[in-house]
């Protein structure tokens, strides 16, 4: 395993999170059994995938210098 990627890609992370979350939920007195943890997980990607594509597209309109 040589490639190289930033934390925030890591669907290890974001599930860790998640797991993190719901522990610290449940400690606070929320109920985990309403959550599906696979489906949030997703959901967190997908909405994280969503707005680094929006950080991109803003960043390269706003760029002050070409792309070679």
């Amino acid at each position: 395993m040589n490639a190289i990627k930033p934390w925030y890609l890591s669907k290890t992370i974001w599930a860790s999170a998640v797991t993190l979350g719901v522990s610290v939920a449940g400690m606070l007195g929320f109920s985990a059994d309403a959550f599906d943890e696979q489906s949030l997980v997703e959901t967190i990607m997908q909405l994280v995938t969503a707005l680094s594509g929006l950080i991109a597209i803003f960043g390269r309109l706003n760029a002050e210098t070409r792309i070679s």
